[in-house]
C-alpha cells in the first residue's frame, strides 16, 4: 500500500478554538489509513476578509496517509462537520473548524473540489509560519526554500501561543 505525506492546515475562530484544534489533531490521527507524524504550535492570527470577527487559532500538521487526495478531503470535511462547520457563500467568514490540504506529496491537483498545492498558502502567514516550524528545510513547489516564502509574509498579525496560553 503506497503511503504519501500530506500537510494539513487547521484553523478556528468560533468557540474554544484551542481545544477544537487540539481535538482535531487527534481526529486526523484517527482517520483510517492515516497517521499524524508531527504538528506545529498553535498560532493566533488576525482574520482574513471581514474584520468584525474574532482572531483565529491556526496550526499545521504532517500526516502519512494511504488515502487518495479526494478521499482524504472527504474525511477532513467530515471532521469539520462534526465540529459544526457550516459551508456558506461568505468566503473567509468565521468558522468552528477549517481543514485544508496544503500539500500532498509532490502532486499537483486541480479539480473543482481540490487544488494542491493550496492556492493561497504562499500569502498566508498563518499557514507558512507553522509549516516552516515543522518543515524548515522544505523546498516548495516552485523550487524555492520555504524560508523565502516565509520571508515574503506579513507577520504583523501573527503570534505563536506560548505553552501556558495553550491550556
Amino acid at each position: 500500500m503506497h503511503k504519501e505525506h500530506a500537510y494539513i492546515s487547521l484553523g478556528s475562530n468560533m468557540g474554544d478554538s484551542q481545544t477544537t484544534l487540539t481535538l482535531a489533531f487527534d481526529e486526523i490521527d484517527n482517520l483510517p489509513q492515516c497517521r499524524l507524524l508531527t504538528k506545529s504550535s498553535l498560532y493566533l492570527s488576525s482574520p482574513m476578509g471581514p474584520e468584525n470577527q474574532p482572531d483565529y487559532v491556526n496550526a499545521v500538521c504532517l500526516i502519512e496517509t494511504a488515502l487518495e487526495p479526494l478521499a482524504l478531503l472527504a474525511q477532513l470535511q467530515d471532521i469539520e462537520l462534526r465540529y459544526g462547520r457550516e459551508r456558506k457563500a461568505e468566503r473567509w467568514g468565521p468558522r468552528t473548524l477549517d481543514l485544508d490540504i496544503l500539500l500532498y506529496g509532490n502532486q499537483t491537483i486541480s479539480t473543482p473540489e481540490l487544488t494542491v498545492p493550496h492556492y493561497g498558502m504562499a500569502e498566508r502567514e498563518f499557514v507558512m509560519v507553522p509549516l516552516f516550524e515543522i518543515a524548515p528545510s522544505m523546498i516548495m513547489p516552485d523550487g524555492n526554500a520555504i524560508a523565502l516564502w516565509v520571508a515574503k509574509c506579513n507577520l504583523d498579525g501573527l503570534r505563536r501561543l506560548t505553552t501556558s496560553e495553550q491550556a
